[in-house]
């Protein structure tokens, strides 16, 4: 691999995936076939602004394996947006399918678009036409979008009722994440920072760290680092940086993830927290605390800045955010770094329950979503660390082998076809 690929996310993906792939003596051919993915969908369309004018906006929609069952991911808004990022999202998606054991292989999507700028409008006429282009490949057996960064349940919302139209019926169950009122589930708002949560908890009981007192620093404050926030601040952990896109403060005393959700709710972002001192994303990152949650974008954390993070405990609330070298450092410094497809797996699992729901006609109360959650990553956990203790590697690695060698024996029994 060329330091150019290793460099993109993709790369970086197929890098973490041959590590485990090495530990398991995967045969070159089923290297070939998991590190590839199975469909890459691009459409370029046009969508009607505010102002009359036309613009062309690029989407994607991949699925790296279905073997285990039909593609699962999230749909993302971003200007950043890219085929080589949708990948490795993808890629990452099979993985926690498969470290959570449910019935789902990989998917992601993307719009490269800024939607900050956007009017909603704009976003509507711009998410039904996505759907549109991408319908031909979406489907409740086949592949099931839901929301990731800067989409929500309106937008998942748009989405089934595009497809509905299309198909003369009403199917909730195309896409995950809606609204309660048609067909969402209880717990779904919450989920992936409750998985933040229930894994930081156990990791913290693995290194002997008391949660209360803890100090915890969060690189994004979305709906994954507001709720990691607010569930980690019951056990008696305490708030002590955030950021957002546009700003990063660091109050040592500690501050209340609320009320920092209705400053930035009020004010657009966190800035000027009240008791709050300024700080940069990069400065952020590096601030003492116990446990440190990325939860933003890839590759925050590099072979730069590893050294310099002082966290005893890493939780990735984001998908990819630290690289290779990054990891390598942490290994060194005996830093627990709990991996993406296992810290933000509560998202998929409680996406799986809404499907489920969906399929059923048929749905629980929140004390039911939770409790099943809840009982799926203690038990992934629990696996991942037995596997690490097994192969005497990091949490990374474990996860990633567990994680790949079910989708590996799935290739294996079912055979190539033809």
């Amino acid at each position: 691999m060329t330091q150019q690929e290793i460099s993109s996310v993709f790369g970086m993906a197929v890098e973490q995936f041959n590590s485990a792939a090495d530990k398991l003596n995967l045969s070159d051919g089923l290297r070939d076939v998991l590190s590839s993915c199975k469909r890459e969908f691009t459409v370029n369309f046009p969508v009607k602004m505010d102002n009359g004018d036309i613009q062309v906006f690029t989407g994607h929609r991949v699925q790296h394996n279905v073997t285990r069952g039909p593609a699962k991911g999230g749909i993302r808004y971003h200007q950043d947006v890219s085929l080589d990022e949708v990948k490795a999202l993808a890629m990452w998606m099979t993985w926690k399918g498969a470290i959570t054991n449910i019935p789902y292989g990989g998917g992601k999507g993307g719009v490269t678009c800024n939607p900050k700028t956007m009017t909603m409008g704009e976003l509507e006429r711009l998410t039904r036409r996505y759907a549109t282009e991408i319908s031909p490949i979406i489907g409740i057996d086949s592949d099931i979008p839901a929301p990731d960064v800067n989409t929500d349940g309106q937008i998942m919302a748009w989405i089934m009722d595009t497809i509905s139209m299309h198909r003369g019926y009403t199917e909730p169950g195309i896409v995950t994440g809606k609204p309660i009122s048609i067909g969402g589930t209880l717990g779904r708002t919450e989920a992936t920072g409750r998985g933040v949560m229930i894994t930081a908890r156990e990791a913290a009981k693995v290194v002997g760290l008391p949660l209360e007192g803890a100090k915890i620093v969060l690189q994004g404050f979305g709906n994954v680092g507001y709720w990691g926030a607010y569930l980690l601040q019951q056990l008696g952990c305490k708030v002590v940086a955030a950021s957002d896109s546009r700003s990063a403060i660091y109050c040592e005393g500690g501050m209340d993830a609320e009320a920092l959700l209705a400053h930035k709710t009020n004010n657009g972002s966190l800035a000027d927290f009240p008791g709050s001192d300024a700080v940069t994303n990069a400065e952020l990152l590096e601030l003492p605390c116990e446990i440190l949650v990325p939860a933003a974008l890839e590759q925050q954390i590099t072979g730069n800045n590893a050294s310099n993070i002082k966290a005893k405990i890493i939780v990735e609330g984001a998908n990819g955010p630290t690289t290779p070298e990054a990891d390598a450092i942490f290994r060194d410094k005996g830093v627990v770094v709990v991996p993406d497809i296992l810290a933000n797996a509560g998202g998929v699992v409680v996406s799986y329950f809404e499907w489920v729901q969906n399929i059923q006609h048929l749905f629980w109360n929140k004390d039911e979503v939770d409790k099943r959650l809840e009982s799926i990553l203690t038990r992934s956990f629990d696996q991942v660390m037995s596997t690490g203790k097994e192969h005497n590697t990091d949490m990374r690695t474990a996860a990633l082998i567990l994680a790949v060698d079910r989708v590996a024996n799935a290739t294996k029994i079912r055979g190539i076809y033809p």
